[in-house]
């Protein structure tokens, strides 16, 4: 690979997009790629957004990726992937989780959860959409959502072959959780269909 992919997951704190990130990460890196990654964490702790960027290819020079210039957008909330839109490519591709959380602002009643998130995106990208946290909870844990995205991200991306995630994900999640999150990232990869 000589051209430079990126991918940024948007969430919000306590969903598990950092360690989503960091999955990814330890593939990557293990699969020979040069990979740099940032993390935003703002007012993660008390319920806002939170990025990560994950850059490979050959050689990454920075861990930034400037607006229009995301391969894939993972948003582990809807509001979320509208908030982060403006970072995708004009081909680029959303991993979008149909799911509602309500910020600080909405919470105190100061404004209204925004409709018609789903519907923007789709207008403008290619989106796969889910409904993971149902999905996580079918499997027995609404806490492995996040390895449910990462499963559709690895599927929409087409990097099921850059190397074995099922390897990679037992090895990076704590071991109690190995089965949950092995079931969820397969779960994830079926749920977006070609």
């Amino acid at each position: 690979m000589t051209k430079t992919k990126s991918a940024l997951l948007v969430g919000v704190g306590g969903q598990g997009a950092i360690l989503t990130a960091k999955v990814l990460v330890n593939g990557l890196m293990e699969a020979g790629y040069d990979v740099k990654m940032s993390e935003v964490h703002g007012m993660s702790q008390r319920g806002g957004s939170v990025s990560t960027q994950v850059l490979w290819g050959e050689k990454v020079n920075s861990p930034v990726i400037g607006y229009g210039a995301a391969d894939i957008v993972v948003a582990f909330e809807k509001m979320e992937a509208v908030r982060y839109a403006n970072f995708l490519k004009p081909d680029g591709i959303a991993v979008i989780n149909d799911y509602e959380m309500a910020s600080s602002s909405i919470a105190a009643g100061l404004c209204e959860y925004p409709q018609g998130c789903l519907e923007a995106m789709e207008s403008h990208f290619k989106c796969h959409v889910l409904k993971a946290g149902e999905i996580a909870e079918s499997l027995g844990s609404a806490k492995c959502m996040n390895i449910v995205l990462f499963g559709s991200m690895v599927k929409a991306l087409g990097m099921d072959k850059v190397v074995d995630w099922e390897d990679v994900i037992a090895r990076t999640v704590p071991a109690k959780f190995k089965e949950l999150n092995l079931k969820a990232y397969r779960a994830g990869h079926d749920a977006v269909k070609e």
